[in-house]
């Protein structure tokens, strides 16, 4: 099986962050573009996460720890850790989730 992003529709999970949505069995995938200044409020979930930063400049803070990620920054979130986000310009992030995010689907 093949999955071409271009033919997957873009759903708005929360404003200004713009998915395209992958489940398999056991994970998700999201493919998001996010408009400058969208933030996601500190949150925490039983899925673990990886986010990767594809373009743009993305504050993000871990369990209380503030940093700005350019391009090429993977960053591993276990389960339960509080987090949240801001984008400081327009971005393109990628997150895996273990287990699937339900919600998502």
């Amino acid at each position: 099986m093949s999955i071409n992003l271009d033919k997957i529709a873009s759903r708005e999970i929360i404003p200004g962050y713009h998915g395209k949505l992958i489940h398999t069995k056991t994970m998700s995938l999201v493919f998001w573009d996010v408009e400058k200044d969208a933030a996601v409020p500190e949150h925490n979930h039983i899925h673990e996460q990886i986010m990767h930063v594809m373009e743009g400049k993305f504050e993000f803070t871990l369990d209380g720890e503030t940093k700005i990620y350019l391009p090429g920054a993977i960053v591993p979130i276990a389960a339960n850790i509080p987090h949240s986000g801001k984008a400081l310009t327009p971005c393109k992030l990628m997150d895996v989730f273990s287990p699937v995010r339900e919600e998502y689907k």
